[in-house]
């Protein structure tokens, strides 16, 4: 069977991202089970089901033995949903007989008989709505009235073999509350979807999803951050670099500034990623700019991401010194995005410069910078592996790009909050340093994985007039200690030549 025919014989969930996670959709005629503690998004989900279904004029029946069809229709309409024809809510509601005191059975366990009941009226209502797609909430309700693992096990396996029997794609709800180590619907189930909701120290919860088991198929594996949005829940796949491949011409990419450019030996190779790193104020922000400038004169599309500066203040300072963001912004060749570091999961950015990257054929992208990248994951071990699964997913594009990382000091001794020097084709480092009894700023080349490159440092100064780089520092060293020693009677500095610090 072709991919294209698997996926057509599925039941999508309608989940954006969801159903690029399990391949195209549920097998049909299966029973599945979404499990996570209460407010991980599973009734979203399982409403997303079957309207999904509705759409395409199948019938969908939902069981709820927890939430009231009142609850389940409003939180609905919060999603701008209306549940329609298609779709059967059936509530199951105790026997009235339960809640009078002088009915209570004293030497039979009322949820032997409950449980027949809860049963029955499952099977009574799907003879009579007959659904193609069927959502059980919940199932901590059935394995309370179980009581023992075994009768809970047998009473889901007649459930699931009922259900293939008239055939049903099932999902079946778990909010985790009772036996949370009991897996005994695992081994019943065909697949199985875990949502999990973390709290970091600060910022927005966290949510990610997981496919633990999905029999036959192919999925696609790991943790996928997810966010529950007035319009249902999105899902954001995590990215695979290797599965983004075009084919492109590998020519060099310069910045338009000389000597920037003889530093660089020529430029950078379009594809590969440069890693501007330094103090705070050193400029990193203005370089990473001036490439995007300069790509965007060439008539390719840039874009700009920032963790750091406020937008408003990014647009007035560098149009101090000849950068018109507004200008590129307004001609439609830069996207430039305010990120939010404490309300943005790593997924979700991943995904979001993955979307703008492919919508709007960029081919230029700078991140300001990795310190904002790092604080949107506070407890997250795996910032490297984004970081490197981004950059290899841009170079696979054809996409060069630009990251600034803010070492912490300002001379001497420097340290980094992340070291990704190893992952970055080029690395541009620049520093303070002290001569004459004026601060100023040198930049060199330390790296440069796609050709030769200048080994000499060079001052810069930053003016109204932009970016200036000089001649090489040949007169004296120990500028990236930050504190020069001469070695020769005149200091040969790029700001003799009349540049301004």
């Amino acid at each position: 069977m072709k991919r294209s025919e698997e996926v057509e014989d599925k039941a999508a969930i309608g989940v954006p991202g969801l159903d690029d996670v399990l391949g195209g959709g549920l097998t049909r005629d299966h029973v599945f089970l979404l499990e996570g503690s209460p407010g991980t998004g599973k009734t979203t989900v399982g409403l997303k089901f079957l309207l999904a279904g509705a759409e395409r004029g199948e019938r969908g029946l939902y069981i709820t033995l927890s939430e009231t069809q009142r609850e389940l229709r409003t939180g609905a309409r919060s999603h701008g949903w209306e549940i329609g024809e298609h779709i059967t809510i059936f509530e199951v509601v105790p026997p009235e007989s339960l809640l009078d005191s002088e009915q209570q059975q004293t030497l039979l366990y009322s949820s032997d008989l409950e449980l027949g009941e809860t049963v029955a009226a499952i099977i009574g209502i799907f003879e009579k709505a007959r659904p193609q797609r069927v959502v059980v909430d919940s199932l901590s309700e059935i394995r309370l009235l179980a009581q023992s693992s075994l009768r809970y096990r047998r009473q889901i396996l007649a459930l699931k073999h009922y259900f293939a029997r008239h055939s049903a794609t099932v999902l079946l709800l778990d909010d985790l509350t009772t036996e949370s180590l009991d897996k005994t619907v695992h081994s019943v189930v065909h697949g199985v979807i875990q949502l999990e909701q973390l709290a970091p120290d600060y910022g927005a919860e966290r949510r990610r999803l997981r496919v633990s088991k999905y029999r036959g198929q192919r999925y696609r594996g790991g943790y996928h951050d997810f966010t529950i949005t007035t319009g249902g829940v999105v899902v954001f796949p995590r990215l695979v670099s290797g599965e983004h491949r075009i084919p492109f011409e590998r020519v060099q990419q310069t910045s338009d500034i000389p000597e920037l450019d003889a530093l660089l030996g020529g430029g950078v190779a379009q594809g590969s990623s440069t890693l501007l790193i330094g103090p705070a104020g050193t400029g990193k922000s203005l370089i990473a700019l001036q490439f995007l400038v300069s790509a965007m004169a060439r008539g390719e599309k840039a874009a700009f991401f920032v963790f750091d500066e406020e937008l408003g203040l990014l647009f007035d300072r560098m149009k101090k010194i000849g950068i018109d963001l507004q200008a590129w912004d307004d001609a439609g060749m830069l996207v430039i995005e305010q990120v939010d570091a404490a309300e943005l999961s790593p997924g979700e950015f991943a995904t979001r410069v993955k979307d703008i990257v492919e919508r709007d054929q960029v081919k230029a992208v700078a991140i300001d910078s990795l310190n904002g990248y790092q604080s949107s994951m506070p407890q997250e071990t795996s910032l490297i592996l984004h970081i490197h699964e981004l950059l290899q997913y841009l170079n696979r594009q054809g996409c060069s790009s630009y990251l600034t990382v803010a070492q912490h000091g300002l001379v001497g001794d420097m340290k980094s909050p992340v070291d990704v020097t190893y992952l970055a084709d080029t690395v541009i480092l620049l520093r303070y340093f002290e001569a004459a009894g004026k601060v100023r700023r040198a930049i060199s080349v330390i790296k440069k994985r796609t050709g030769r490159h200048e080994e000499t440092i060079r001052e810069f100064t930053i003016g109204p007039s932009g970016l200036a780089i000089g001649e090489p520092l040949t007169g004296f060293q120990g500028v990236l200690r930050g504190v020069p020693t001469l070695v020769d009677v005149e200091l040969s500095v790029a700001g003799a030549n009349g540049g301004h610090s």
